[in-house]
């Protein structure tokens, strides 16, 4: 038991999660090499942490961050093709962008290769990458190289030091175009970072997220309770061991530990899932447009399943084998063996649940996902035969079973159609077949939740719905709909109203991390968006000084995907567009903006010199120097004078949270 209790506190310290402000999740190494006679090789070697990705060099326009090299300086040699990745390059359907991207993960080289032309040679320039991860994304970063040679070609990077502008730093009150911060804005550009942290920050969405595939499982296990294949075995097996033992305490043993067997069984599935695939393949996996299409059918097939067209089940002599084994083996083992018998007994009513499990928190790309959702599916699945050993007076006041357990695999059937045509959406998207839009999946979803209405109101039947005979035996053609039932159809009425708007562009958050982008809808009638005032932070701030308003930045990027959704879920909402357009002033910083500075700028950050080019690069300093922050999205409340009104706020897409957020700000200025 103590070896159980380590193993659940080892997966309860997983769930506790740390949100770094600064992150340095990819590393570069540059060198040159050479490879032929009058042929060299510019070579960056990147080493990605664990849940990162960077991006290729052929990302369609308008999507995120590309690898892109850039030289500044050039003699004696001539570029020879366009930059190659060398490593596993992924491709998969980028939902938010509608494209399909390209990147590496773990490892990965990033090559240019050179035509020598003449005896003595330089080059110098910088290489583009974005990073992201599922939460956050690294705003466009440069990794400089500077090389000469003549011919007998060095193996170690040359020095890359060079001239450039003068160096700017905030404490000096300058910006980084150079220009001295007018009289009375000196705070603007002054570093918070410890007054930022000492106010906190929301919970971090990686934390939030484990908690939810957590809770998602326990669903998932919580619902499987309900269904023919398991319920109508908890007494019988409760019973089995109360009475195999004159030993009350004995029974109660075994009924624990038959408990605890079936959490060890479903974990072991999960670490196994990883095991085979890894993080990185299944998140792969599920984002690729072909095995979309593949968990579509699969799902469909689960689906069918459950509605009554067949019977999902393993072979019988597997359950047969491991039946007997456990009945010729005695102790800690046969109990083991016996809580296996269960899984597979049940597997026509668990394995749709527990394979809709498994893709879905695959997409989440994190290495313990598939361990925690199995985690919480397992608890709630033993928890029962646990409390109904220890209170067994509960199995006389337990429902019987009946045709109500049918009905929860004709509703789990129809809520698997529904998932279903969310990976159908995103093979849509990424061959551009134009036949699952947002309007057209809105549509179907509103059908399927009527007929779940309908169904549950005693409209329509399924095959395993059990006819129900008055006293002279002749079947009730009119039968009464229960209580339960009822509630639960107007809930499934009630939400195929709610999308109902939503076929004219109405935002509807409850299903936008489903539906595909608003981009795809034909007809949109909805004006209620949030625009920034500024795209400037000294115009922005010198506007709020002047007016007597809070600040709102945001910092983000056009290839932000979690900047998007943030504002597709939460800025949508009515109270927070309120909010942000009238007790704000918003100036949005895109960190990954390409518009030339006047001249570059030279700056120095942790001893380290660094080239700001771009206005992006400024942004991107910016949210550094000042609040010790480089991921997005990121957003911090301040007063006019530049100082932060509460703790910061990254992606977290809980409306109310977003609401809290801003009115703590309100509060917090008007003191």
């Amino acid at each position: 038991m103590n070896k159980v209790y380590a193993f659940i506190a080892f997966f309860a310290v997983l769930l506790l999660g740390v949100n770094a402000q600064i992150q340095d999740p990819v590393r570069f190494v540059v060198e040159q090499k050479k490879t032929g006679t009058n042929e060299l090789e510019v070579r960056f070697k990147a080493t990605i942490d664990e849940g990162w990705h960077v991006y290729g060099a052929d990302v369609p326009e308008g999507g995120p961050t590309a690898a892109e090299l850039t030289v500044e300086k050039i003699q004696g040699l001539k570029a020879k093709g366009g930059l190659k990745v060398e490593g596993k390059l992924h491709r998969a359907m980028d939902e938010m962008f509608g494209m399909e991207v390209s990147y590496v993960e773990g490892t990965a080289t990033f090559l240019q290769t050179f035509e020598i032309t003449e005896p003595a040679y330089e080059v110098a320039g910088y290489l583009t990458y974005g990073a992201c991860s599922d939460q956050n994304c690294m705003p466009p970063t440069d990794v400089e190289f500077s090389f000469s040679g003549n011919g007998a070609v060095a193996d170690s990077p040359a020095d890359t030091a060079a001239e450039a502008p003068e160096e700017i730093s905030p404490e000096e009150n300058e910006t980084p175009s150079g220009g001295k911060i007018s009289e009375g804005h000196e705070d603007w550009w002054k570093p918070v970072i410890d007054e930022l942290q000492s106010l906190g920050e929301e919970e971090s969405a990686a934390q939030n997220s484990l908690w939810g595939i957590f809770l998602l499982g326990f669903l998932g296990g919580f619902v499987a309770l309900f269904t023919p294949c398991v319920w109508p075995i908890i007494p019988m097996t409760v019973s089995f061991f109360l009475k195999r033992s004159q030993d009350k305490r004995k029974g109660v043993r075994d009924a624990v530990m038959y408990g605890v067997s079936i959490v060890v069984i479903y974990v072991l599935l999960g670490l196994l899932v990883t095991m085979i695939f890894g993080a990185s393949a299944l998140n792969a996996l599920s984002t690729n447009a072909v095995f979309n299409i593949f968990f579509f059918l699969m799902l469909l097939f689960f689906a069918a399943s459950f509605l009554g067209g067949f019977e999902i089940s393993l072979p019988s002599k597997w359950t047969n084998a491991v039946d007997k084994k456990s009945e010729s083996t005695t102790g800690m083992l046969s109990i083991f063996l016996m809580a296996f018998t269960l899984s597979l007994v049940s597997f026509s009513c668990t394995g749709p649940i527990i394979g809709f499990l498994l893709v879905e928190v695959s997409t989440t790309g994190s290495v313990v996902a598939p361990t925690i959702g199995m985690l919480g599916f397992a608890v709630a699945l033993a928890l029962p035969f646990t409390l109904f050993a220890l209170f067994p007076a509960w199995l006389k006041s337990a429902p019987k079973s009946g045709n109500w357990m049918n009905c929860i695999k004709v509703c789990l059937g129809f809520l698997e159609l529904a998932f279903a045509l969310k990976f159908l959406s995103v093979a849509d998207l990424a061959y551009g077949w134009r036949i699952l839009d947002r309007e057209v999946f809105l549509s179907l979803w509103i059908v399927l939740f009527a007929l779940l209405g309908a169904y549950l109101i005693g409209w329509i039947r399924f095959p395993h719905d059990e006819d129900e005979y008055d006293e002279m035996g002749e079947v009730v053609v009119n039968h009464r709909t229960s209580v339960p039932r009822f509630f639960m159809g107007l809930v499934s009425f009630a939400f195929a109203l709610y999308m109902v708007p939503g076929l004219w562009g109405a935002p509807c958050k409850a299903v936008s991390a489903f539906a595909p982008p608003m981009t795809t809808q034909d007809f949109n009638l909805y004006q209620n968006e949030v625009k920034a005032r500024f795209h400037n932070y000294e115009e922005g701030m010198a506007y709020a000084k002047a007016n007597g308003l809070p600040v709102m930045l945001d910092f983000t990027g056009y290839g932000c995907v979690n900047c998007r959704k943030m504002e597709a879920a939460v800025w949508t909402d009515v109270k927070v567009a309120e909010l942000l357009n009238e007790k704000y002033v918003l100036i949005t910083l895109y960190v990954d903006d390409k518009t030339p500075l006047a001249e570059p700028v030279l700056v120095k950050e942790n001893g380290t010199d660094r080239k700001l080019r771009t206005v992006g690069d400024k942004w991107s300093y910016l949210q550094r120097s000042k609040f010790g922050a480089n991921a997005q999205p990121f957003y911090v409340l301040l007063d006019n004078e530049g100082k932060p009104l509460n703790g910061s706020y990254s992606f977290n897409e809980n409306v109310a949270d977003y609401v809290s957020f801003l009115q703590q700000g309100l509060k917090a200025y008007a003191k």
